[in-house]
């Protein structure tokens, strides 16, 4: 197997396994939804307006699972087609996401873990990812590749939030306890940070050019 061929399968499976937890946890709300469980303070908010919250978890689900795909460097060469379509999908995705996000953040009463620091960050971090889809969609309309790829590759790192901070929230919660309202505001904006600079360093890696070796080749032949 070819290195490229491994690589599309790693990274696809990597980034879908790291989804798992905020997916699962999407699906079971719709199924507490759907299955017309307790109603609770705790989720009292979904039972009285669920079309947000159904329309985030769906999305944001699709957003995670075919992203991973855009990832795989061979399968995306192959299917130029596919990708073209997959990202037209995956933009609306993103889109609807980080806008039902915003809603929710914005009119659902707010549980008592949530306080002003953390909806101002949700509101900065649901605003930043719509942009960054905005921007990333538009600069291939104008040709740009590195430009979208780039703000593309931003955008998946705010939307994958939820698994990171799954991550950091559970080692939290194992290593000092329960967090209160400002350790779990400052834990949830260090997880979409930690995505963001990865997300960086993949855009700024810069991979040895395939060509370099052809011109050493050519530059030895002029010498001779």
């Amino acid at each position: 197997m070819t290195s490229s061929a491994k690589l599309d399968k790693l990274i696809p499976a990597a980034i879908i396994l790291f989804s798992v937890i905020p997916v699962l946890g999407g699906a079971l709300r719709l199924a507490e939804l759907g299955g017309g469980a307790e109603i609770t303070p705790d989720n009292a908010r979904f039972f009285a307006s669920p079309v947000p919250v159904v329309l985030h978890a769906v999305t944001v689900s699709v957003y995670s699972v075919l992203g991973a795909f855009q990832f795989a460097p061979g399968f995306r060469r192959r299917r130029r087609g596919w990708h073209r379509m997959a990202g037209r999908l995956l933009v609306l995705c993103g889109l609807l996401g980080a806008l039902s996000g915003l809603w929710m953040t914005v009119f659902y009463p707010k549980p008592d873990d949530v306080g002003a620091l953390l909806t101002g960050i949700r509101l900065v971090v649901g605003t930043a990812w719509t942009v960054s889809l905005v921007l990333g969609f538009t600069a291939i309309r104008r040709r740009d590749v590195a430009g979208h790829r780039a703000w593309m590759i931003r955008g998946f790192a705010i939307g994958l939030g939820a698994g990171t901070q799954a991550v950091v929230l559970t080692a939290w919660l194992v290593a000092v306890g329960e967090p209160d309202r400002l350790s779990n505001a400052l834990l949830m904006l260090a997880a979409w940070l930690i995505n963001l600079a990865v997300a960086e360093w993949i855009i700024r890696r810069r991979p040895a050019s395939p060509t370099r070796p052809a011109r050493a080749g050519l530059a030895l032949e002029e010498t001779r």
